[in-house]
């Protein structure tokens, strides 16, 4: 896989990541902890940060987050986790997807994108399941910000690309 597509891939996923962080910044404390709301803001972006840290994992045996997370995200029970958890934690989490990402990005080669991506995610690749990842992202920093638009009438400005070079995260 050449440069360009790899750096085009960057950008967009890096894109995704960035409109997360801001979506982060952008709430007041008073919502990042409301654990009232059915959909619990600071929870969305656990959810989402947890599934880009596991499908950018090599495999899924053996997975585990970096602490303080734990695995009741794959508990098919819908468990929370026993605390929220705060922005800084989440702040933390979403650096290490963000290198994360790019690595997995710049690991990619033509015959590795073929590859299926196993038991993360049947039925695709490993290039498909990047796209899926940060499909995945984006859809919940989308949510993110109508949430914020509903509470606040304020959500952070769209995300055309990154501005973090695919070697700098």
């Amino acid at each position: 896989m050449d440069t360009l597509w790899k750096t085009t891939i960057w950008r967009q996923f890096g894109a995704a990541i960035d409109t997360l962080e801001n979506a982060i910044s952008a709430c007041p404390d008073g919502l990042w902890g409301d654990r009232s709301r059915k959909h619990e803001y600071w929870y969305m972006v656990f959810h989402t940060l947890f599934w880009l840290d596991f499908y950018l994992s090599e495999s899924a045996e053996g997975f585990a987050p970096p602490a303080p997370f734990g695995l009741e995200e794959m508990d098919p029970a819908g468990v929370l986790p026993e605390r929220v958890y705060s922005k800084e934690e989440l702040f933390t989490y979403l650096k290490y997807g963000r290198g994360k990402c790019q690595s997995a990005i710049l690991a990619l080669n033509d015959n590795s994108a073929h590859l299926p991506c196993g038991s993360k995610r049947p039925g695709l690749t490993n290039a498909e399941l990047l796209l899926y990842s940060m499909r995945h992202v984006q859809h919940h920093a989308a949510q993110l910000n109508l949430i914020l638009r509903q509470t606040i009438d304020s959500a952070p400005k769209w995300v055309s690309k990154t501005k973090i070079e695919l070697s700098d995260a």
